[in-house]
């Protein structure tokens, strides 16, 4: 890392230190923006995350897309282009050095504004990378320094954090991850169509899965669309459908919304003794006894 990047990055922290007090707590005035906190490490949890650039500041953060581990240290960033069921946690922090970053949602709208903006197309490379992680731009550290600044004048928020997020928006199209987020607004793109069947899956998740209807739903072959489905996820539709009906299935029951077989029929099982088979292979542990064990923790995994 350069001497001008160092100096970025003990920017940021200090910024940082003083606005972000939480593992993750949006920015008034900035809705799309969350800081990151923690003084001690963060056990990872099993969560479907939506489209996201997060940047680490300080610490160590580590996230798991099936067998794939992504491990992301200061000045590192890492690109998610679609929901996906992930395990996150942080594996570096104390009280002395806490770990710090942001996180910025990728709205599909905003990003092919800018593409339509641009004065000479950016390339539309094809990927099917589900999760990129790389070291972030020194144009993406500025954009972000400059932004995280405003925190210092919040009367400059309303006037200017609408363009300066745009500007990193802008930093991150044009950077090591750009080929991917590109993806996220070009509305044909492979990355476009899988991520359109997945908010289908998400929305529809108790429905019985037709992946023919999907993948005809999206304007793509049956083989092709498992074969990107399964590039950009690690798991077919069917596993997809299966993570998230037990990650609500989970939420629910540490809500105490009624019991195990009322909880999974609501996800969309109709076999109670399926339900808690399944639920105990991806949790450890059967769903009454699992519900419980949360409740009593507070809800942390």
């Amino acid at each position: 890392m350069t001497t001008v990047e160092e100096t970025t990055l003990d920017r940021l922290r200090s910024l940082l230190l003083r606005h972000a007090h939480a593992p993750s707590a949006a920015v008034p005035g900035l809705p799309r923006v969350a800081l990151m906190a923690a003084s001690a490490p963060l056990p990872a949890e099993l969560h479907v995350c939506e489209p996201t650039f997060t940047l680490v500041v300080q610490g160590r953060a580590r996230t798991a897309l099936g067998a794939a581990l992504f491990d992301c240290g200061p000045g590192q960033c890492l690109v998610l282009p679609v929901d996906l069921p992930v395990e996150a946690g942080i594996v570096e922090a104390s009280a002395d050095r806490p770990f710090l970053g942001l996180r910025l949602a990728l709205d599909a709208e905003r990003i092919a504004a800018l593409l339509l903006d641009a004065s000479r197309p950016l390339a539309p490379a094809v990927t099917d990378r589900a999760i990129v992680a790389a070291d972030a731009d020194a144009a993406v550290m500025a954009a972000v320094l400059r932004l995280l600044a405003l925190l210092d004048t919040p009367d400059d928020l309303p006037v200017l954090g609408e363009a300066f997020e745009r500007e990193l928006l802008w930093r991150l199209l044009n950077g090591a991850q750009g080929a991917t987020i590109r993806q996220i607004g070009l509305a044909n793109s492979r990355m476009a169509q899988v991520g359109k069947a997945i908010r289908h899956i998400r929305r529809h998740h108790a429905e019985t899965l037709r992946v023919e209807a999907l993948a005809a739903g999206v304007g793509m072959s049956v083989t092709s669309f498992h074969r990107h489905f399964r590039a950009i996820t690690s798991m077919t539709p069917v596993q997809y459908q299966k993570q998230i009906r037990l990650q609500l299935a989970r939420a629910r029951l540490v809500a105490g919304e009624g019991d195990v077989g009322a909880v999974g029929f609501a996800v969309g099982y109709d076999s109670p003794s399926q339900f808690s088979r399944e639920y105990r292979r991806m949790f450890g542990a059967p769903p009454g006894r699992d519900g419980r064990r949360l409740r009593e923790a507070g809800g942390k995994a």
